[in-house]
């Protein structure tokens, strides 16, 4: 049987087609988000909802004619939300989770952080009910609002013709202000910061089916990106840990014992079980950053402008055994806990004032940040892994960033055969939902990595 994954990013949309007696994936395709909104107002990060819906449904469509296809997966980016009518329509744009309104002032707080104090719930800037919180604060929901949902959500409701979004635990643990262990939003909670409850969705703690395609074919419900590329990376969950790098970073691994703090996460998966997460915001965009820098630099000298990873990427691994390398803290976007913290380079002298060694320190900076979020997740009852596994494009273009991770780590990185980890996991998802496989453990035997 041939199932679709959708995976609906911030900057890339992506779809595969999995084979799931195999798991060798048929197809791929990747095509640009395109869809920002500029911003009317400080802090606002805005995506048009509907330019990305046509968009899923148009790579869906394209996969419909080439394969038949048995169950259809999504997944996307988390903490984001928007607001649709009682017909399914957005009524506004999607808020992502790059919003930064939820870090304003009000009074002698935050947003987030008020509506921290008010609930006892860790809310983030940036996560949908921090943002959700700044609209009812200052009366900006839209008045024909019905429900608030993702885009994942969304794009599910234009598959099926739902006119009212369902919504997966995983998601709405991203948006705050839910009691995993129920799997339910807590009313109290929404009380007491003063949010009618209304407006939320309809939750499933399991696997779940959302509804059909105008031709038959089942949607599963949507679940994080986070949660999909840990599904779809991981063969053996109980002793790995899962390295991701894209826009953002994360490390994660199967919950067993910790708590939630600032700087971690405990998410939940499905089936009564959950993902502790570590974030760095910045993730491989911090070597974008460095990028643009030296592009500007290469600019000044009158070498035009072209791009410069490749090049990166060469010095970055030439360099990577060099003791000298500067010490880049690579915070440049702050974390949920302190957004207003920002990156530094240390250690910088005559020796060391270079292009590559900078290159090569950022490198290892990024795997720094992300590890030392990985030992905030050893507890005495957590079991270390013992497996370290690399998904994201900016572990698979440069090897300089692989090789920072095993030092650091102290393991061999396995990397997936499949590219597009999150869109592989929303399929497998899917055959499970979709009774194809009978667990999710027994659909992620179908992973394999690189030799």
């Amino acid at each position: 049987m041939n199932i679709i994954g959708l995976d609906l990013g911030t900057t890339t949309l992506s779809a595969v087609v999995a084979d799931s007696d195999t798991g060798k994936v048929l197809e791929t395709l990747n095509i640009p988000n395109g869809a920002d909104l500029p911003s009317r107002m400080a802090g606002e990060r805005i995506q048009d909802p509907d330019r990305i819906a046509e968009k899923a449904l148009g790579l869906i469509g394209t996969l419909k004619g080439k394969y038949d296809i048995a169950a259809i997966g999504i997944d996307g980016q988390m903490h984001g939300v928007l607001y649709v009518n009682g017909q399914g329509r957005a009524v506004s744009p999607l808020f992502t989770w790059q919003d930064q309104r939820g870090a304003a002032k009000t009074g002698d707080a935050t947003y987030a952080e008020a509506l921290s104090r008010r609930t006892g719930y860790h809310v983030a800037t940036g996560y949908g009910m921090a943002t959700h919180f700044w609209h009812v604060a200052n009366a900006c929901v839209p008045e024909d609002a019905e429900k608030l949902c993702t885009v994942y959500d969304y794009a599910g409701m234009k598959l099926t013709g739902r006119t009212e979004p369902l919504m997966h635990i995983s998601t709405a643990a991203s948006l705050g202000l839910v009691h995993a262990g129920r799997g339910a939003w807590d009313p109290d909670a929404f009380a007491a910061a003063g949010i009618d409850i209304a407006i939320l969705p309809k939750l499933f703690m399991n696997h779940a089916l959302i509804g059909e395609t105008s031709d038959g074919i089942p949607v599963a419900c949507g679940i994080g990106d986070n949660q999909a590329s840990f599904i779809g990376s991981v063969r053996d969950m109980r002793h790995s840990v899962l390295v991701n790098m894209g826009t953002g970073g994360q490390v994660s691994m199967l919950a067993s014992g910790q708590t939630p703090t600032d700087d971690l996460e405990i998410r939940p998966l499905s089936d009564g079980q959950a993902i502790a997460v570590g974030s760095a915001l910045c993730g491989g965009r911090s070597y974008a950053l460095l990028e643009r820098f030296l592009r500007s630099c290469a600019q000044l000298a009158g070498a035009g402008d072209k791009p410069l990873y490749e090049a990166m990427n060469r010095i970055a691994l030439e360099m990577s055994d060099n003791e000298a390398l500067p010490e880049v803290d690579t915070r440049f976007q702050g974390t949920r806990a302190l957004p207003e913290i920002r990156g530094s380079i240390r250690g910088i002298g005559i020796d060391n004032f270079d292009a590559g060694y900078l290159i090569a320190g950022t490198v290892l900076g990024m795997a720094r940040e992300i590890h030392q979020l990985y030992r905030l997740m050893l507890t005495e009852k957590t079991v270390p892994a013992t497996v370290l596994v690399g998904s994201g494009n900016a572990i698979r273009r440069n090897p300089a960033l692989k090789k920072a991770f095993e030092k650091t780590f102290g393991m061999r990185m396995r990397i997936p055969a499949h590219k597009e980890e999150a869109a592989y996991g929303a399929a497998l998802f899917a055959m499970t939902s979709a009774g194809i496989k009978t667990s999710l453990a027994k659909a992620q035997e179908l992973i394999h990595y690189k030799e």
